[in-house]
């Protein structure tokens, strides 16, 4: 080392894995030094502060393969530096797992159908979710009960993290669970209606004369009256955008309104 009494990042995170058993330390290298190249390889020990080490687990994704694992190990390496005097504080204490409301945000991402109307396809992928996730309950109970003997770290940090992710380990599973009960497949048990769109073609029939009229919904640029292409921002478009096929719109025209009965949605 440059310096027993201040040895820079990499040296002393070198120092830590050749203190554990060889297969422990082989297990513990990824995590250690992607915390090292994250704060700079050459960067001593003491000028570490506890702002970096916020920062370096707010930056962590939390839904990446062994993410509460990894920030135990770098942990570990942190309360090491300590031990060995080469920082002041244990800065393994400012190495946190996100909050749970991260979490649920995270999870209110995945889109959940309120109420579910699903594709095959996403049932398929729900259902695929659901039974990884009852896979990984073992190992969460693991964390907590290997967290729970731990007696290196003077918070309960590790432990509060272990029972977190078990947490949201169960109420994901609730949470697919009632959704995938709950589920209506398209194409199987009810088709959703469509609703106009633009570039939609559409068969309007005239609730006074019976008349049927026809028109393609396009953008401004396209508009091309001889063809029966009309902007959605014409009074007829703006009328039928999002209306479903059978409903009963209404025009305004120089005549009074106009009732019109979207009878054909093509796309």
């Amino acid at each position: 080392m440059n310096s027993a009494q201040n040895p820079n990042l990499g040296e002393a995170a070198s120092s830590f894995l050749s203190s554990l058993p060889p297969k422990e330390g082989e297990v513990s290298q990824q995590a250690v030094y992607g915390f090292v190249r994250w704060c700079g390889w050459e960067s001593p020990c003491a000028g570490i502060t506890a702002r970096e080490v916020a920062n370096y687990a707010e930056q962590l994704s939390s839904s990446q393969a062994n993410y509460l694992n990894n920030l135990e190990l770098v942990r570990a390496f942190l309360a090491y530096t300590k031990k060995q005097g080469w920082s002041k504080t244990n800065l393994a204490t400012y190495l946190k797992p996100k909050k749970a409301k991260a979490r649920l945000l995270s999870s209110a991402r995945r889109n959940l159908p309120q109420p579910a109307s699903l594709t095959q396809q996403g049932y398929a992928d729900m259902k695929a979710e659901l039974e990884e996730l009852k896979m990984r309950r073992p190992q969460a109970i693991e964390e907590i009960r290997r967290a729970a003997a731990d007696k290196d770290f003077r918070e309960n940090a590790p432990l509060d993290a272990a029972r977190e992710e078990r947490g949201y380990l169960e109420g994901r599973i609730r949470e697919l669970e009632a959704a995938l009960k709950s589920a209506t497949i398209i194409g199987e048990k009810e088709k959703v209606a469509p609703k106009v769109s633009v570039g939609d073609s559409i068969v309007l029939r005239d609730q006074a004369s019976g008349e049927e009229l026809r028109y393609t919904i396009v953008s401004p640029r396209e508009v091309d009256p001889t063809k029966g292409r009309i902007s959605n921002n014409s009074p007829i478009g703006k009328a039928v955008i999002g209306q479903a096929q059978g409903e009963i719109v209404e025009i305004a025209a120089p005549v009074g309104k106009l009732r019109y009965q979207l009878v054909q949605i093509e796309r």
